[in-house]
């Protein structure tokens, strides 16, 4: 099982998110955010650090570069019971984060606009959530993924039950839908991306 102590929070669609993280600081959580998703939680009375400070490094880029950083990463893919792994993580101060909570840029919702633009679409590409949700779920024994608000419960559920721990059966089945839902992502990307490329000949 996977006990919580650290939460990642970053949302495009931020339904529910509130009530969940009001939840989650019940168990005394940490609470790392960035932009919009930090605003919203402050604004509910929730003690948040924003990653830029966490990282050390500010949101730069018009927001395309703040999740990207070894801190980030490597508290996500650190294997808890490596040593090695371990003594890397302090020796460069990465603290293990034990959920990350993340849904993607709305590219489909975009696309469906009829003034949507070229430069619109590309800017509603997401990077760094796909690259978070995947280190998480590729660590799911230590760590919980959760890419849709309906799996809030049933995670709420296990910490309540468990002493603020996910089970194993929990995060595996967070896993699969991580990666279902990044590929199926990057499916509809490529998808749009290449009737471009057949307009453009």
């Amino acid at each position: 099982m996977a006990l919580i102590k650290k939460v990642l929070i970053s949302l495009s669609d931020k339904s529910g998110s509130v009530e969940f993280a009001k939840e989650l600081a019940k168990f005394k959580v940490e609470f790392l955010s960035t932009g919009g998703t930090a605003k919203i939680l402050r604004d509910a009375g929730l003690n948040v650090s924003d990653v830029s400070d966490y990282t050390g490094f500010p949101e730069m880029m018009d927001g395309r570069v703040k999740t990207l950083h070894p801190k980030i990463h490597g508290g996500l893919l650190g294997l808890r019971e490596n040593k090695e792994h371990v003594e890397t993580m302090k020796k460069h101060n990465i603290e293990p984060i034990d959920m990350v909570v993340v849904n993607l840029y709305p590219f489909k919702e975009t696309i469906s606009k009829p003034n949507c633009t070229f430069e619109d679409a590309i800017e509603n590409i997401d990077i760094g959530g796909p690259a978070m949700l995947r280190s998480a779920a590729k660590n799911f024994q230590s760590v919980t993924v959760i890419v849709d608000p309906k799996d809030y419960e049933v995670v709420l559920n296990d910490m309540k039950q468990n002493n603020g721990k996910v089970l194993y059966k929990t995060n595996l089945n967070l896993a699969y839908k991580v990666y279902k839902t990044t590929s199926e992502y990057d499916k509809m990307i490529s998808d749009y991306l290449g009737s471009k490329n057949s307009e453009a000949v």
